[in-house]
């Protein structure tokens, strides 16, 4: 894999404005964005050196009004991804565990739809999201310390998505696979494991993986919309415990900082425990794969992390979204600086934007990276060559044209409860003949949607995820 290099620019605390980790400036910025975006209730949190900011803003609950402080625990949704890999890579620490090494050495009883799938897939092809296991495959299976097992044993019935190795596809389901993976070499369940291996260690009072430990601290409820609604709270309150190494961690702004502050600290907590090796902190950052295009805002993956560029200076980080709680997660090693948004919902895509790009300029001189975005004459583009249907596991996409221009509908196939599934038209606005943007109802952030071909020919549509084109 090639060397992980940092940013070449070295940034120095003279950098920073007057506003740098001021409280009662953060404080307000943030409360007037989530304001504006409509987010119930927010946390923000700044770690930069020994520094650390911790600011809360709105309700954890708007039907009961409850106040959101810095110790409210939030669902991270899959930031929890990045604490998964970090099990995975404390296991090739302790030699228990080889990236390279076909699963099924460590799962015999492994069966995957596609037989080569099954002999082949590693634990790097899992972390990178390069497995082609179709990722977004939700399934209840109880309460149980077996259901992570008993999920696995479901994915012989889970359809591929792309063949092994293919391309990238975010996936849900291979995070699962792995966490299976840290149970079979730990004894443990995921959650059992997560808490030895690494909330324990660091000291994190305030993170937990189930709805019954989340109960003893203050939580946020998620919020849901439709365009300019009101948020209203979700009826559900988490996602079923079987996806919980892929999304269902719940913690405060604090406990995140202090896990971000391991890996800026190669691996060694706070009072001087050793977590990971360096050299797994730097390979978790290095490049593993790079996207299928440019338009995301990230441009490459390691073990975990997603990798950023914002104009020169690399980052690391992850977003995570669970039933109406979104959450955000950025890494600046260069500066030493971490900076993480928890939310419960309204336009929280928008706060980051905002919010992020305000606070890394002002605090470390950076300026973010901005995000696909339409030019203001369009070109015209005919989108007959890429009309059609495409179809993965929870979710099918239409592409066609009509009098007003291209069109995409997107329709839920998924019953999991809590999840949205109104079906979702949108206005496909060229970018160049292969790339459109399009943004939900109320929303001021554009997403992009592009149309590429495998190196067979296969044509697939990659909004968030590789979708195959049905023939």
């Amino acid at each position: 894999m090639p060397p992980w290099h940092p940013c070449p620019t070295r940034l120095t605390r003279s950098a920073m404005s007057t506003t740098a980790l001021d409280r009662d400036h953060w404080s307000r910025r943030l409360a007037d964005l989530a304001t504006r975006h409509r987010v119930p209730g927010a946390a923000l949190g700044v770690a930069q050196g020994a520094e650390t900011l911790e600011v809360a803003v709105g309700v954890t609950n708007v039907e009961t009004g409850v106040d959101v402080t810095t110790d409210t625990l939030f669902q991270i949704g899959s930031v929890s991804k990045v604490w998964t890999a970090s099990l995975a890579m404390a296991l090739v620490d302790g030699g228990k565990l080889d990236l390279d090494e076909p699963v099924v050495s460590y799962l015999p009883e492994l069966v995957l739809v596609d037989h080569e799938m099954t002999a082949r897939v590693t634990m790097r092809h899992l972390l990178t999201h390069t497995s082609g296991i179709d990722g977004d495959f939700f399934h209840d299976t109880g309460r149980g310390d077996d259901c992570v097992e008993q999920y696995v044993a479901a994915l012989a019935t889970v359809p591929a998505n792309h063949p092994l190795g293919a391309t990238w596809s975010y996936c849900n389901a291979g995070y699962i696979l792995a966490g299976r993976v840290i149970e079979k070499l730990t004894g443990q369940v995921w959650d059992a494991a997560l808490r030895d291996v690494l909330v324990t260690p660091l000291g994190l009072d305030h993170t937990v993986t189930l709805p019954e430990e989340a109960l003893l601290h203050r939580a946020a409820v998620g919020h849901v919309h439709e365009g300019d609604e009101p948020p209203r709270r979700a009826q559900v309150w988490v996602l079923p415990r079987s996806a919980g190494p892929a999304g269902l961690i719940a913690s405060t702004v604090g406990d995140v900082l202090t896990f971000a502050r391991m890996h800026l600290s190669d691996g060694v907590a706070a009072d001087g425990t050793r977590v990971l090796t360096a050299q797994s902190v730097a390979a978790m950052q290095t490049e593993q794969v790079r996207l299928p295009h440019p338009y995301s805002k990230s441009d490459s993956w390691g073990l975990g992390w997603c990798r950023l560029d914002w104009n020169g200076h690399r980052l690391v980080g992850h977003d995570g979204g669970t039933i109406g709680q979104f959450s955000f997660l950025r890494v600046l090693p260069d500066l030493d600086l971490a900076v993480v948004l928890l939310t419960n919902g309204g336009q929280a895509l928008d706060l980051y934007h905002e919010l992020f790009r305000e606070l890394f300029r002002d605090v470390a001189g950076v300026e973010m990276a901005a995000p696909v975005t339409p030019p203001v004459e369009p070109p015209a583009v005919d989108v007959s060559a890429h009309a059609g249907r495409y179809q993965r596991t929870g979710v099918r996409f239409e592409v066609w044209q009509d009098e007003a221009g291209p069109r995409l509908r997107m329709i839920s196939t998924d019953t999991t409860p809590g999840l949205d599934r109104a079906p979702k038209d949108y206005a496909l606005v060229p970018v160049t003949e292969n790339v459109f943007a399009v943004r939900d109802p109320g929303a001021e952030t554009w997403s992009p949607v592009v149309f590429y071909e495998l190196a067979d020919g296969t044509p697939y549509l990659h909004f968030g995820r590789a979708t195959p084109k049905l023939a």
